[in-house]
């Protein structure tokens, strides 16, 4: 048997195992996040306190200057969480918030009220004056006055000047309410003439956001270190964690991994470890904030214990589903083979049944690979805009992926072959290679579309095992080279410990080096034909 014929059958034996590989990857990806998953229980449902924002539904935003929250709304929302929570935490005295703490009082709970400070001195004063006012007509809810959060972080005012609005809250309202101000842990240590200003310091911990982000599994240990080291810096000034948690859906960060089963992992061994040594905290939030993903990304519109409709997101004794409605992705594997089974018929060129099974493997494998994307475009999708680009962004490459598997369903079972048109490989390194200098110079909100690129790159990436031997255009020699040292660098930024920069990198190459490999055997052929010519 000749070397030709070696490497023929090789090569076909390699792209069926690929194919069965992607259809048994699709169903056992889906299978994982809908599995119960077992967790420590928290020591009780209740929660000591919570932060409090009511930005929750379509458009709404804090940004919006002209938003007013009506009392018969928090009233509503405070109804049902004085069920779970002893305490909310407010942020600040606009949009209507001024009406918390009368309400709480109604349903025995306490406030942590927040006053925003930020650049405009106008804005601060009447933020100012207006929390003075409601602070002396319910001293008795609030558990403490929170003057300013963040501000340090975001640059917003100097030390000296968030002092001075603090001793003006603390000279105006009865002493038995204490004043604070929150930032995270960090900028107290940087700043730490902040505290003489203050009657006791608010931190914020979120393992998720460190500058060395911190696993879910070593989450809770790092807080306590945190705190212990914040006890030791400030000794005789108490000390309360003002913000924690941990996201829902998202990006990764390293190895902190947004997901339902992280959040309630955290949360869970957070409550226990706050119970145990008995401290003040709050946690962050109540409801999710679809508004934040304009700010944070995905990320930040899943730190809520409720989703948007107010539901709890999960319990807080038993195992954790991430996807309950996992059953799902294997639906859309079924709608995707019977798809590629009907398109795949029309015209076909082989008889045997090799070409089917090659049509219902690659049809499974990109319907839960699609359904993967629908899944986080649900989470990550803002608006109709975005919903019409992912989409036509979805169509285009389910396009792509039924015509390389017609093409494929051909050469394994022995019809003629018409290979799809190149431009559409250049277009779909072009859009790759963007996302990959996007993902490393402006990455650290963006997601990865992983389930979208899977159908292309895995698709040529056969193309090119079974002897696709056009030339590579030069676009396309650049590109290939250009996109794996940029997913490789995005692997580095994560230090190696990020799965998911790994799976881009992955998909980066099987789109590359089919490219790469074309090229080197055209220049091998240059020779031979300058001889023989």
């Amino acid at each position: 048997m000749s070397a030709l014929l070696l490497a023929s059958l090789r090569s076909r034996w390699m792209a069926w195992c690929a194919l069965l590989l992607a259809a048994v990857a699709g169903a056992a990806w889906w299978w994982w996040i809908g599995r119960p998953v077992p967790l420590p229980d928290a020591p009780s449902a209740r929660i000591a306190c919570v932060s409090y924002a009511p930005f929750r539904q379509p458009g709404e935003t804090p940004y919006d200057l002209d938003a007013v929250v009506t009392p018969e709304r928090i009233d509503a929302d405070l109804r049902v969480l004085s069920q779970r929570f002893d305490c909310v935490r407010t942020y600040s005295q606009a949009h209507g918030l001024d009406a918390v703490p009368a309400i709480a009082a109604r349903y025995g709970m306490k406030v942590l009220m927040g006053i925003w400070i930020g650049r405009d001195p106008r804005d601060n004063a009447h933020e100012v004056a207006q929390a003075i006012a409601t602070a002396k007509a319910n001293p008795g809810v609030l558990r403490g006055v929170i003057v300013g959060n963040e501000v340090l972080l975001r640059g917003e005012q100097s030390p000296d000047a968030l002092a001075a609005y603090a001793r003006q809250v603390r000279a105006a309202i009865p002493r038995t309410v204490p004043v604070t101000y929150a930032d995270v842990w960090e900028f107290w240590l940087r700043y730490p003439q902040l505290a003489q200003a203050v009657d006791y310091l608010t931190i914020h911990i979120l393992p998720y956001w460190e500058d060395q982000p911190v696993p879910p599994e070593r989450a809770v240990r790092h807080v306590a270190e945190v705190y212990a080291r914040m006890q030791q810096a400030f000794p005789g000034k108490a000390v309360m964690i003002g913000e924690t948690g941990w996201p829902s859906a998202g990006r990764p960060r390293r190895a902190a991994r947004a997901s339902l089963v992280n959040e309630a992992r955290y949360l869970r061994e957070f409550l226990d470890y706050a119970n145990r040594v008995r401290m003040p905290y709050n946690v962050i939030e109540t409801f999710d904030q679809p508004w934040k993903r304009a700010q944070e990304g995905t990320v930040g519109g899943y730190w809520g214990i409720f989703d948007v409709y107010a539901r709890p997101k999960f319990a807080m004794q038993g195992p954790v589903v991430e996807e309950p409605r996992w059953w799902i992705g294997w639906l859309a594997g079924a709608a995707g083979m019977l798809l590629f089974l009907g398109v795949g018929a029309w015209h076909r060129s082989w008889r045997s049944g090799a070409g089917e099974a090659v049509l219902a493997l690659a049809g499974f494998a990109s319907g839960t690979a699609l359904a993967w994307q629908g899944r986080q475009m649900a989470y990550a999708c803002r608006d109709a805009l975005e919903w019409t680009i992912s989409g036509a962004a979805c169509l285009a490459a389910l396009a792509t992926a039924l015509w390389l598997a017609r093409w494929l369903a051909a050469r394994l079972a022995g019809g003629a072959v018409v290979a799809p048109p190149r431009r559409w490989r250049l277009g779909w390194m072009f859009l790759l290679a963007l996302l990959d200098l996007l993902m490393v110079f402006d990455g650290r909100y963006r997601d990865f579309p992983l389930g979208l690129f899977a159908l292309p790159c895995v698709g040529y990436a056969l193309l090119g095992l079974l002897g696709d031997d056009a030339p590579a255009e030069l676009e396309e020699r650049f590109l290939a080279c250009a996109m794996p040292l940029l997913a490789a660098a995005g692997v580095a930024q994560e230090l190696g410990l990020n799965v998911v920069t790994w799976l881009w990198l992955g998909l980066n190459l099987l789109l590359a080096v089919p490219v790469l490999a074309a090229w080197r055997r055209a220049a091998r052929l240059l020779p031979q034909q300058a001889e023989a010519a």
